[in-house]
């Protein structure tokens, strides 16, 4: 390492060029965002938890990814986390595995539901919902120790509002070929692979419903599983716009603001979408109001 490079203790955050103006809204709107994904997915997990007609496969997929929203928005938003890469890398990691075990799950429900209860076994759900936890962490933990490889030295400045992989990488003043390698290998691993495995699920449900003689019954198929196909588009879509386009360089800001809908509004947009076009959870939303009613 030359004399005119050294490690950067700290970066400095550039965020969005904005007027003090529009920093104090901004500032209010996403605090509201914020704490109303605390409260929704909160409230996702709080049912899930009392509700017995909630503890099947399908909502204990789906209160690991409350908690995983939960987190994902906390590793990046408070002042305390808002700069540790290794959280945000590792909570999104951890989501798309997530999804892709929770599409088996609706693979299972619709085209194997005799067998339902058998294949998906408790056992069989914690297995994938603990082995999705270390996989997600073991890609972070990748990229921050070839990150730390890295010399730094002349301007410190991150185009973005937090530690992004990416934006760290321009500063950087080594040879950087590797970590794009890594970015690359692990996009196709939590990125191209589950999404390859999710619409080869989809195609089958598809077929499935299809099947379905009477029209009630393909719409209540297909009911169980928009959910979820809704947010795995939406959730993949963005992240593979951000990691697998080429950077040509004019796409900073738009990156930047995808990654703020990546990291504050889609945590948000799963407790919504679950639960309102989700029947059950709103059956026991309703059984839980009631029960606290009776109680007064």
């Amino acid at each position: 390492m030359g004399h005119n490079q050294s490690w950067a203790p700290e970066f400095i955050l550039v965020g969005f060029p904005l007027g003090a103006d529009m920093e104090v809204l901004l500032c209010a709107v996403f605090s509201l965002l914020y704490v109303s994904n605390l409260l929704a997915n909160g409230m996702i997990l709080g049912l899930i938890w009392l509700d017995v007609r909630l503890h099947t496969p399908m909502y204990f997929f789906l209160s690991h990814l409350a908690v995983i929203d939960m987190s994902y928005a906390s590793s990046s938003l408070p002042k305390l986390l808002e700069n540790l890469m290794y959280l945000y890398v590792a909570f999104a990691s951890t989501e798309c595995l997530i999804l892709v075990v929770m599409s088996y799950d609706r693979y299972v429900a619709i085209c194997q539901p005799l067998h339902y209860t058998v294949i998906m076994s408790w056992r069989l759900c914690t297995v994938l919902a603990i082995t999705s936890w270390p996989c997600g962490f073991s890609v972070a933990l990748i990229h921050l120790i070839l990150f730390l490889r890295l010399p730094f030295c002349g301007s410190q400045e991150v185009n973005h509002f937090f530690c992004e992989l990416i934006a760290l990488l321009k500063v950087a003043c080594g040879d950087t070929w590797i970590n794009k390698v890594c970015i690359l290998s692990s996009g196709a691993f939590v990125l191209v692979g589950p999404l390859s495995l999710m619409l080869f699920s989809y195609v089958r449900i598809l077929l499935a419903i299809l099947r379905i003689k009477s029209k009630e019954g393909r719409s209540k198929a297909f009911s169980t599983c928009s959910s979820h196909l809704c947010v795995v588009g939406l959730y993949f879509g963005i992240a593979m716009v951000m990691y697998l386009v080429p950077d040509n360089g004019h796409w900073d800001e738009q990156k930047k603001v995808l990654s703020l809908f990546y990291t504050l509004f889609n945590p948000l947009l799963n407790p919504l979408v679950y639960s309102l076009r989700n029947a059950q959870v709103k059956a026991a939303f309703s059984r839980a109001v009631q029960k606290q009613r009776n109680y007064k």
